[in-house]
């Protein structure tokens, strides 16, 4: 039996009742009027709640037939009928649909959107039970209609595999889409396999000039700018870097958010810039990811040259996001005071990392923007003002983009940051700025990544209201700048990408067929092998470095890149012939030497091994990580002094970071030096007081030398600073437990210390469990202790863990003979 069937009736609100009282196993046989007045109102009256599309909707004429979705709160509905009257006054349509959803057939959607354009259409939707009474159960009623306005031009975007830190790691995976609105079909990919990240793109007004991301060489500030054609080859004469600017300076840049001028003949972009960067355990929001220092700077490709914006070039701001008017003549950018570091200090990195930017990922510290304008006067720039409506309004505004024909910006309202905000709410003003208005197309859930289409009259964007996975929506925006509820562009989204950056681009749907790469090289592999090693990714770590050596054999820093991915697999011996080869290509690299001098010593041949080690502090007798492998090795072959000596010349480097007297003292607590360990983590937490490493290890030199109490306090200010912790949490935990002093804490606190550790395990882990079980026993509740222990014994002995599988074991025993008895109140 069919799904639906198609209903035509003799207008009226009688028939259409008696209509939607017809069974579903009599309805090809029964005509609406002989019925008209058998059915009537059911007593338990419910209602329908339309999910999509929402009341007022307005759709594009190019648009493809839309999925209706509604739930019905009446128990016993399980036929709908789907009633629709237009504003003509002639003859309505109906459908009849056996699940909460329908979708119009193709020659009915293009009759309804043609009737439903000067006048809005009413629909109706009536629930029944197939089989019951002859009644109506449920009904709701909304209104749709057809725009006269074309949406004229294809979408151009992005799909991401999530969460983001993936994507990072595996940059192949993404892939870019540029297809139209009236297709069924999912926008042809145009673009895939790249190995390297491609982020943000952009195109001039007219189509003919794209500018995008990508990491070429290892470096982030690539940018490549090529002519727009069916088949476009990007290759390295058309790549530029921001790096370039001021290059003298050696101030590492990415070069973030970058804009292509609506003629083509500029790129704006962020440069000398610092992010926070960092990847979020939440499918939905898996990254925090915005700048909090930088400057605006503009390429000329007639020229080839850098040069800095007046006017966006402020250094104690923070200065990011650009945008051009569609004249050319102005440039709206995101604005905030420059976030510098609490910390002594500062590596100089573009990304912070996760302890440098702690205060924002647990959003003690919020990051705000305000929208400035500045006149771009062939790049002269000028003076910034604040915009009127998206400035000092106490909440952050970002992503500003002109309408084509000048009238209106919109812009992103968040209460915080940047990027991926799950507040994110798109509002307009005029273009010169205004009373800012809310736009009635946002939906609950992050609202950005916006772009107008040619004639100014729609506007694409993503949102996640739907999925974890953000998808793309159209709203209409009327001559008064008013928005209509979004129109979800279903066939634009896979379910297992996000799909974001859309953009409107004036060029005929097949302007873009197929986007290649032909200048991946080592280099570029090698960033890939380092994003793997930061995920702990060896397999793929290791094949990336092979294929960047299969390129260029004589790329020193790939060859000891290698030799890293082999040593943290556990295979030392096989990383010594690539650091042979490091030194091989450049005999006087000291890091080279140093890395095959500690391999060497690793392997037992100590004689070349210290021979290498050594020539490498003499070559850069300033490079702390050569002088610590050399100390290692000197510790460990019994000459404690000289080995002291070249820890002490590390430590004594302006250079010196707390992260080389931690691992200084990493080492000397390997060999036994707890007291000069101990020195060692209090120089480092005097660099970084929340470093919950040598907090940590403090606090197990603090218990090895009878202080308790000691190591509750550095246990405790570890998980202030990171109350996820898991060292801390376990360590805290058993002192805890096996002390059994009150004046430490009690047994409740050892409870949800071992639960917290438990749960960051996901319950897999049995030294975790077993940790519990105690923790339950000591507050008496030994039947919890029983179950928890047993699930640690079954876990120890499937993992092979006989020896504490037989500690659980016993503790197991004890606890039954002490479950009977009686237990304290929950």
């Amino acid at each position: 039996m069919r799904k639906s069937i198609l209903y035509r009736f003799i207008g009226g609100a009688a028939i259409v009742l008696a209509l939607a009282a017809v069974l579903w196993t009599r309805a090809r046989t029964h005509h609406a009027g002989r019925i008209l007045n058998e059915y009537t109102e059911d007593a338990n009256f419910g209602s329908i709640s339309i999910r999509y599309p929402l009341d007022g909707t307005l759709f594009p004429p190019e648009i493809i037939p839309p999925g209706f979705e509604w739930s019905d709160t009446h128990p016993n509905s399980d036929l709908w009928l789907i009633s629709i009257q237009f504003g003509d006054g002639k003859n309505g349509m109906a459908f009849l649909s056996q699940a909460r959803e329908w979708t119009p057939p193709d020659d009915k959607w293009q009759v309804i959107k043609r009737r439903s354009v000067e006048t809005m259409a009413k629909i109706t939707l009536y629930g029944f039970q197939r089989k019951g009474p002859k009644k109506f159960l449920s009904k709701a009623s909304f209104s749709i209609g057809t725009s006269g306005d074309p949406v004229g031009a294809p979408i151009f975007y992005r799909e991401v595999n999530l969460p983001f830190a993936d994507a990072v790691v595996d940059p192949s995976r993404i892939r870019w889409r540029f297809g139209e609105i009236s297709s069924k079909k999912r926008p042809p990919i145009v673009l895939e396999n790249l190995p390297v990240c491609g982020n943000c793109h952009s195109f001039s007004s007219d189509g003919s000039i794209l500018g995008m991301d990508v990491d070429y060489a290892n470096d982030k500030g690539s940018y490549t700018v090529v002519r727009t054609a069916k088949e476009m080859v990007l290759e390295k004469k058309n790549i530029l870097t921001w790096s370039d600017y001021q290059k003298e300076k050696e101030e590492p840049t990415y070069g973030l958010l970058s804009q292509v001028s609506p003629d083509g003949r500029f790129v704006v972009s962020t440069v000398k810039d610092r992010s926070v960067f960092v990847a979020v355990p939440n499918l939905e929001f898996s990254q925090l990811f915005f700048p909090v220092k930088g400057i605006l700077a503009v390429y000329s490709r007639a020229t080839g040259t850098f040069s800095a914006l007046p006017g966006g070039d402020e250094r104690n701001y923070v200065q990011s996001n650009p945008s051009w008017s569609p004249d050319g003549k102005n440039i709206v950018f995101a604005r905030s005071s420059a976030f510098t570091l609490k910390s002594i200090h500062d590596r100089g990195g573009v990304l912070l990392t996760i302890d440098e930017c702690r205060e924002f990922i647990e959003r003690d510290r919020l990051f705000k923007y305000d929208l400035y304008r500045i006149p771009f006067n062939d790049g002269e720039g000028g003076r910034p003002e604040p915009l009127r409506g998206a400035s000092n309004n106490g909440m952050s505004n970002y992503f500003a983009k002109y309408s084509p024909d000048g009238k209106w910006i919109v812009f992103c309202k968040a209460s915080s940051f940047m990027l991926l905000q799950k507040d994110s709410e798109l509002h307009i003003i005029p273009a010169d700025g205004g009373e800012a208005r809310r736009l009635a197309c946002n939906t609950g859930r992050m609202n950005s990544w916006h772009s107008w289409s040619p004639n100014s009259r729609w506007l694409v964007f993503s949102s996640k209201a739907n999925s974890a996975y953000t998808q793309l929506f159209l709203t209409h925006i009327d001559g008064a700048g008013s928005s209509s509820p979004p129109v979800l562009l279903s066939q634009f989204t896979a379910q297992d990408r996000a799909a974001n950056i859309p953009e409107f681009v004036r060029l005929d749907p097949n302007g873009i067929r197929k986007i290649s790469e032909n200048f991946i090289d080592d280099f570029s592999f090698l960033r890939a092998a380092m994003e793997y090693m930061r995920a702990d990714d060896y397999a793929n770590a290791e094949a990336a470095c092979r294929k960047a050596l299969t390129i260029n054999p004589n790329n020193l820093d790939a060859q000891l890149q290698l030799a890293v991915v082999l040593e943290s697999q556990g295979r030392p011996a096989e990383a010594v012939a690539p650091c042979r080869e490091a030194v091989r290509i450049d005999p006087k690299s000291g890091k080279a030497h140093a890395q095959l001098g500690n391999l060497l010593w690793q392997c037992g041949n100590h004689g070349e091994g210290m021979a290498h080690l050594v020539e490498g502090v003499r070559l850069d007798p300033s490079d702390s990580g050569s002088r610590i492998k050399l100390g290692q090795a000197l510790l460990e072959g019994g000459k404690k002094d000289e080995a002291l000596a070249h820890f002490k010349h590390a430590v004594s480097s302006p250079a010196a970071t707390y992260r080389t007297h931690r691992s200084i003292a990493d080492i000397l607590t390997q060999y036994g030096e707890s007291g000069l360990a101990a020195a060692g983590y209090l120089r480092a937490l005097e660099l970084e007081p929340d470093d919950a490493h040598s907090l940590n290890n403090l606090a197990i030199t603090s218990i090895k030398q009878g202080k308790p109490g000691q190591a509750a306090v550095y246990y405790r200010r570890a998980l202030s600073a990171n109350s996820n912790a898991l060292p801390s949490l376990k360590g805290l935990a058993a002192l805890l437990i096996s002390s059994n002093d009150p004046k430490l804490g009690g047994a409740e606190e050892a409870i949800r210390l071992s639960d917290r550790a438990c749960e960051l395990t996901r319950r897999q882990e049995p030294e975790s469990l077993s940790m519990l079980a105690d923790a339950y026993a000591m507050a008496g509740r030994f039947r919890e202790a029983v179950k928890t222990a047993n699930t640690a014994l079954r876990l120890a002995n499937l993992k092979g863990k006989a020896r504490l599988a037989a500690n659980i074991q016993k503790r197991i025993g004890y606890y039954q003979t002490r479950s009977s008895d009686t237990e304290p109140a929950p």
